[in-house]
């Protein structure tokens, strides 16, 4: 037990970043013209002289988000007038941005005056399909149910999305399936999907080859891009505030924002390019590589104190809980079958409950994280006990070693073969589950996994996930050597050797 904790205490050793007590949190939604607004607005925080600003970005979905912003984890992020009286607001008859500011004063929020263009919904088909089909008009889907449509996980579960507007036109397709953003131009064009949501003002619809099809009935409403923010940041950071608005509100149009993501999703320039672009400077190829190198090792470093700090929690508290579940019988069950119920939900649910209660960032990911690695470790401690040769704790019984002495001296040392191989299995799930931390702004390699996704960018979500494979690695060959220092000489020889 105390060279375990020794172990764990090398392991544990991390760099935490000081807190500045004037940063400005920036967030924004897994989507390019999310990340693209959301970096003209730091890059301008930046250039007015304001406070350190500290980017947030890549947090999934409105839900997300939103949770951030209202829970004081970030001070505001791009979103759609339409977006907040449906999602947020609950109240699809708020449409005005004056009758939406007074929706949200009393949550706390506020809204930017618009930026000056709208990103509506759409449904897209292939050229191609259109004219065999004569399908120009979202009615005209409802003689073709033959049809396949792949629709982003929002789309698929707002009413202002796929729901409503199967009723609102009586539309019925053969298939619908669930797809990132990104991934659906790609489904479209190869032939594997008929149809698709897209976004009025994506890069990609200037490719040929797309149609996008008109809401002849009008269903889809206004979505007004604006920055939703906590008030007490309008109030707090006028400067700040004043920078964003002269920066960014009135100054975008329907065809700029096109061409800033076109400049992303086509022309493969990073988020923080096409911000300086647009705000009329300019960042070289060789300085972002630069900044990347420079980002992979603070992402290096925030995945791996997330994996050690939840390991060694786990450890800390599965090991106990292990002994306790061998001891008792009863109690035991009922304790392997709680830590086994957290496996069954999604990780990425699981990330999304944290956030009422403890924000988003590292330490919600962090219990999460140690809630999934619980399992492995409880049950490898239990089998190790609870499996130990009868006629070896009868001798110890008889010689008086009993107790703690018992435990530390016999059964911990018989049953670290079985113990070890939990937490090394822990240790590499977490290493793999740390990759969802992104999604709730808890940094880590999944940061460059969610944005690559985001842009449809092979080299950006390979930057995230090489490293964290060769992390998993690495954990493996540090236990195979924890393993020869923990494990008795006289063990190591038997599982050598099985007979």
């Amino acid at each position: 037990m105390r060279r375990l904790a020794l172990a764990l205490l090398v392991l544990g050793v991390t760099i935490a970043p000081a807190l500045a007590d004037d940063v400005v949190r920036v967030g924004s939604k897994s989507f390019t013209e999310s990340y693209v607004l959301a970096e003209i607005a730091a890059q301008a925080i930046e250039s007015a002289g304001g406070p350190r600003v500290e980017r947030r970005v890549g947090l999934g979905g409105t839900g997300i988000a939103y949770r951030a912003v209202a829970h004081g984890s970030v001070d505001f992020y791009p979103e759609y007038t339409g977006t907040i009286s449906r999602a947020i607001l609950k109240d699809a008859g708020i449409e005005s941005v004056a009758a939406i500011r007074q929706g949200l004063r009393p949550l706390g929020l506020t809204i930017s005056d618009p930026l000056g263009f709208e990103n509506t919904y759409a449904l897209a088909v292939r050229a191609d399909l259109s004219a065999r089909h004569g399908i120009t008009r979202i009615s005209d889907l409802v003689a073709h149910p033959e049809l396949r449509g792949a629709f982003t996980s929002g789309f698929l579960e707002r009413d202002d999305g796929w729901p409503g507007l199967r009723r609102h036109y009586g539309l019925a397709l053969a298939s619908v399936r669930t797809i990132e953003h990104a991934l659906a131009y790609q489904a479209l064009t190869s032939g594997s999907v008929d149809v698709i949501d897209v976004f009025s003002t994506d890069g990609r619809l200037t490719q040929p080859g797309i149609v996008v099809l008109r809401d002849d009935r009008r269903f889809f409403p206004d979505y007004a891009a604006v920055l939703l923010a906590r008030t007490d940041f309008v109030t707090t950071h006028p400067h700040a505030w004043a920078a964003l608005t002269h920066a960014l509100v009135g100054r975008i149009d329907g065809p700029a924002m096109i061409r800033l993501n076109a400049l992303a999703d086509l022309q493969r320039r990073s988020a923080r390019q096409v911000a300086a672009w647009f705000l009329g400077r300019e960042v070289t190829d060789a300085e972002e590589r630069a900044r990347l190198a420079r980002e992979l090792g603070t992402l290096t470093l925030e995945h791996l104190g997330l994996v050690v700090a939840a390991l060694s929690l786990a450890v800390l508290v599965g090991l106990p809980l292990g002994i306790l579940a061998a001891r008792s019988p009863v109690a035991g069950q009922a304790e392997l079958m709680a830590v086994g119920v957290l496996q069954t939900i999604p990780a990425l649910a699981l990330l999304c409950f944290m956030i009422p209660l403890l924000g988003i960032g590292t330490v919600p990911a962090l219990v999460a994280l140690f809630l999934y690695a619980l399992l492995p470790i409880v049950r490898g401690t239990y089998t190790g006990l609870a499996t130990l040769d009868r006629q070896l704790l009868e001798i110890a019984d008889v010689l008086g070693v009993e107790g703690w002495r018992r435990l530390a001296r016999l059964e911990l040392p018989l049953a670290s073969v079985s113990v070890l191989a939990g937490i090394k299995t822990a240790a590499i799930w977490t290493v793999g589950t740390a990759t969802l931390a992104a999604f709730i702004g808890g940094g880590g390699y999944g940061t460059l996994i969610v944005r690559g996704l985001a842009l449809d960018d092979a080299r950006t979500i390979l930057a995230g996930a090489v490293p964290a494979a060769l992390m998993a690695l690495l954990f493996h060959l540090l236990f195979e050597l924890i393993d020869r220092w923990l494990v008795p000489h006289g063990l190591r020889l038997v599982t050598a050797r099985p007979r």
